[in-house]
């Protein structure tokens, strides 16, 4: 029995079969599942829940002049960044990489879009329009928003994180290029430059697990 033809044949086969095995359960398998990290400060409650950071309220006029505001958003995962129309140097090459998720997401539902410009007195709603028809943007997905000054503002720094600089100016002020990849409980759960393509590359991954993560009810 133990030089029978089947097991001479058994044992190399199983040698070469395990790797294969081995890695279906890696790729496949749930227990391989990383979930992305929520950033921001977290609080613990008097029950000792953690109660993490959220991008908070607002209500600002989208490129089509229709209100958009948080409750736009429930059960949508986002991801948001901060420009102004007369930007020559960061904005243009941020907004074509941004772009890219447009392209990659275009028939999800669950995605959204979101420019908020830091210079309101100028980006009316049709300079919006104007730059938003430029970018090739999809209304129903990207959305340029505009408001007042102190809004815009008060959701980049405490909702969004993003730092404040010294100046007062669009020019100077929350002149960043990051994306800022929110989940559907308006938790911030990546930033990512929006200059660099490999940086791109990575948030259109991460966005893919963040709606893998919402299908099966994970976080």
């Amino acid at each position: 029995m133990a030089n029978s033809p089947f097991k001479r044949i058994l044992i190399p086969l199983a040698i070469l079969l395990f790797p294969v095995i081995f890695w279906l359960v890696l790729t496949r398998g749930t227990n391989h599942f990383k979930s992305l990290p929520v950033i921001g400060p977290v609080e613990i409650n008097a029950q000792g829940d953690s109660v993490f950071h959220t991008v908070g309220s607002f209500s600002l006029l989208n490129q089509e002049g229709k209100v958009i505001s948080d409750a736009s958003l429930e059960g949508k995962i986002f991801v948001a960044n901060f420009f102004f129309a007369t930007c020559k140097t960061v904005c243009p090459k941020m907004n074509e990489q941004f772009k890219r998720v447009q392209e990659a997401f275009k028939d999800v539902s669950k995605i959204k879009m979101l420019s908020f410009t830091v210079d309101p007195d100028h980006d009316s709603v049709s300079v919006l329009k104007e730059y938003a028809t430029k970018m090739g943007a999809d209304s129903s997905m990207w959305w340029f928003l505009t408001g007042s000054k102190d809004s815009i503002y008060k959701i980049a720094c405490e909702g969004f994180l993003v730092p404040a600089a010294a100046g007062k100016t669009a020019d100077d002020f929350f002149h960043s290029q990051d994306l800022i990849l929110v989940d559907k409980d308006k938790r911030i759960r990546g930033i990512y430059d929006g200059t660099e393509a490999n940086e791109v590359d990575t948030l259109i991954d991460e966005m893919k697990v963040l709606l893998y993560e919402t299908e099966k009810g994970m976080r």
